[in-house]
């Protein structure tokens, strides 16, 4: 979405871009410069004109022009120069908005990557021009370049871990020319000095290749300009991180350092930074920075204990507080209950006090009326029967609060007498005979429960197989076809297959026909579960009036 109240300048920049040729193109991004530089420094203007050239891709655009070939492009190395200026300068301070991800992640370190190619193709025609003018020519843009790149570090700081590790800002470190080399090492110098710990961020063999060639321009390059840088470089390094002091003093590859930097002569530009690196590199110093690293570790282990004891008092505090409160509410519920309680009292005791009053007051007037009433010879009389009365209910209740007393004190006797009785009954002997006559009697009980339990379990499962023969017979008759559809086979159904359970039920029958028809009196002395004897010929004759299942027809 492109910006509302866009500047006029960058929209017909923008449109000339669109419409011009490829090769044009790097000219005409070089009117950035001036619409920047004609911008106040710092002023919301120049966000808002960094917002405008960002939103019409014109940044996008330089970023193409600088990873394209330098032969190719119009004004060579002088474009390219100004081109990373102006790129450098729309990034730092320049807030994307709703691209801020692809801003950050992709265009940034882009630039920065593209910034160390294009140092490395200048350092390469620098050492391959012959002319003095082309060689100051270069080395000027080439200082343009690196400027533009440490400004962009500066205003952006994560993307120094990216040219750290960057392979470009090895080669470029590792050159031999004096101008170049110091001119980098300068530039790590003021990268250091930004934020410092990205150094120690980077992978092990890269850091280690750093202070290689570090150590090897101090050592043996014989320009004092590079040696000084090398030296303060160094120095930079080894004050800012214990870890690299500690590896250029017990690293095998840094054996003998302090030993070749004793042999260095002293400058008189660069003779205190060697003085001082040469002290941290003593063993005396090395014991000092042993010891500070080991009571910043004490510290930090305290630190941290300090910050786990207080998190956990913090946590446990809330607790700590709400059980304070219930305590307080507790105890002040139970203050307040014990006042209640003691006010309650309090009101008792002078209602109690007030109505003692309020009856002697009117015994009183009870009496004085009873004494205007009385004839005045009647008054000692009278008076000698109130205070026997008073004396008979003082002795009544004064008897009573002793018996009542005594009472209290005899109670517990009155239990041991009553446990004792209840022990004594519960203990009589019963006699031999008697122990026996009962246990036979309980034998019997049992004896007689059980065998009826067995006749009323055998009963209840006949009356079990009798209900489900009942059933099957309902259901088949249920399911039988009518008179006029019925077959041969069908009938043949309902027909049983045991001519002995016929029987056997037909008997049953009979039996308790004859058992019913028989009179009153023959049933005295019978047992409901005796069988009655049938004679066969009356069975056969019973037989064969009835329908026996199984049969065959004469």
């Amino acid at each position: 979405m492109k910006p509302m109240g866009t500047d006029p300048r960058i929209l017909s920049l923008a449109a000339e871009v669109a419409i011009s040729p490829e090769q044009n193109v790097p000219v005409i991004l070089l009117k950035l410069k001036e619409i920047i530089n004609n911008t106040p420094f710092g002023s919301s203007e120049l966000k808002k004109v960094k917002q405008d050239i960002y939103c019409y891709d014109l940044i996008q655009y330089c970023l193409l022009v600088l990873s394209q070939d330098c032969s190719r492009i119009q004004g060579g190395w002088t474009t390219i120069s100004q081109l990373t200026q102006i790129l450098s300068h729309c990034c730092v301070g320049l807030e994307p908005g709703e691209d801020a991800e692809e801003f950050y992640n992709e265009l940034l370190p882009s630039a920065a990557e593209n910034f160390l190619v294009l140092g490395r193709q200048l350092q390469t025609c620098f050492i391959n021009a012959a002319k003095g003018e082309e060689k100051d020519a270069l080395l000027h843009f080439f200082e343009i370049v690196t400027d533009s790149l440490f400004w962009l570090l500066g205003g952006h700081v994560q993307l120094i871990q990216n040219v750290l590790r960057s392979d470009h800002f090895l080669h470029l470190l590792q050159t031999d020319n004096v101008q170049v080399g110091s001119t980098v090492m300068s530039m790590l110098q003021n990268i250091l000095q930004i934020n410092s710990g990205d150094l120690l961020r980077i992978e092990g063999k890269t850091l280690h290749s750093i202070l290689d060639e570090v150590v090897f321009k101090l050592l043996s390059t014989p320009s004092p300009v590079i040696r000084s840088t090398a030296t303060r470089l160094l120095l930079l390094m080894a004050e800012s991180h214990q870890e690299i002091l500690i590896l250029l003093r017990l690293s095998a590859c840094y054996k003998g350092l302090r030993s070749l930097l004793n042999k260095q002569e002293p400058g008189t530009e660069f003779s205190q930074e060697l003085r001082q690196l040469i002290g941290l590199l003593s063993p005396k110093v090395y014991q000092e920075v042993e010891e500070q690293k080991l009571h910043q570790a004490a510290c930090l282990i305290q630190a941290y204990w300090k910050g786990f004891q207080t998190r956990k008092r913090l946590k446990k505090l809330p607790s700590a507080v709400i059980t304070l409160q219930r305590s307080f509410r507790s105890k002040r519920t139970k203050m307040l209950l014990k006042l209640s309680r003691q006010k309650e009292e309090e009101d008792r005791r002078l209602q109690l006090q007030l109505q003692r009053q309020r009856a002697m007051r009117l015994s009183r007037e009870l009496r004085l009326s009873m004494l205007e009433i009385v004839h005045p010879g009647q008054v000692e009389k009278h008076n000698r029967e109130i205070e026997e009365k008073s004396a008979l209910i003082i002795q009544k209740h004064w008897r009573g609060y002793r018996e009542r007393k005594n009472f209290r004190q005899q109670r517990p006797s009155l239990v041991e007498y009553k446990a004792a009785v209840t022990l004594q009954r519960a203990g009589s002997e019963v006699s031999d005979v008697i122990s026996r006559e009962l246990h036979s009697q309980a034998q019997e009980r049992l004896q007689h429960y059980f065998m009826g339990r067995a006749l009323e379990e055998r009963a209840q499962q006949h009356r079990e197989v009798l209900m489900a023969r009942i059933s099957t017979n309902i259901e088949q008759l249920m399911k039988a076809p009518s008179l006029k559809e019925a077959e041969g086979k069908e009938p043949e159904l309902f027909l049983s297959r045991s001519r002995p359970v016929a029987a056997k039920a037909k008997q049953a029958h009979l039996t308790t026909l004859k058992h019913i028809q028989a009179p009153w009196w023959k049933k005295l002395g019978e047992d409901a579960r005796d069988e009655i004897d049938v004679p066969k010929d009356e069975l056969s004759i019973e037989l064969g009036t009835l329908f026996i299942g199984g049969t065959k027809p004469p």
